[in-house]
């Protein structure tokens, strides 16, 4: 059973992420649509709702969450596991799953772990991995929150 995201996480996915109600190409050069929904439904030219889109992003998050229970051995309040979620739903379990911010985690040095949100600031653009403001901010956001206790 899945564990939900609550309101903060979902308020820091949807920020983080806007909403756009037709498919574009994101930085990364992949297919987007709603709020940072990617995958083989997504076509060029696909326009949703934002009830949609709001249903999309349930099952993103609901996917993300499973990854992040499964890697993380230790206990997680709310805050935590939304931060974590939001961090899985950009860039994927396999980032989480070899990073040194899981592994600190799990050794239970959780504000080492919090301090390893903010490496997680570049992406690959044009073939070169840059830093980029928008996932610098993001990481912020999601160290806060990832901070704030419940």
């Amino acid at each position: 059973m899945s564990r939900a995201v609550n309101a903060a996480g979902i308020a820091l996915t949807e920020q983080s992420e806007g909403l756009e109600l037709t498919a574009y190409l994101c930085p990364a050069g992949r297919l987007t649509i709603g709020y940072g929904h990617t995958g083989p439904d997504v076509t060029p030219g696909l326009t949703i709702t934002q009830a949609q889109a709001m249903t999309l992003l349930a099952q993103d998050l609901a996917t993300a969450g499973n990854g992040v229970t499964q890697v993380v051995t230790v206990p997680l309040n709310d805050n935590q596991y939304a931060a974590l979620t939001d961090f899985v739903f950009n860039l994927g379990i396999g980032s989480l799953s070899q990073s040194t911010l899981l592994r600190l985690l799990n050794q239970g040095d959780y504000a080492g772990a919090a301090d390893q949100f903010l490496v997680w600031d570049k992406a690959h653009v044009n073939g070169q991995l840059v830093p980029l403001p928008g996932l610098a901010a993001r990481r912020q956001r999601e160290q806060a929150l990832f901070l704030t206790p419940c």
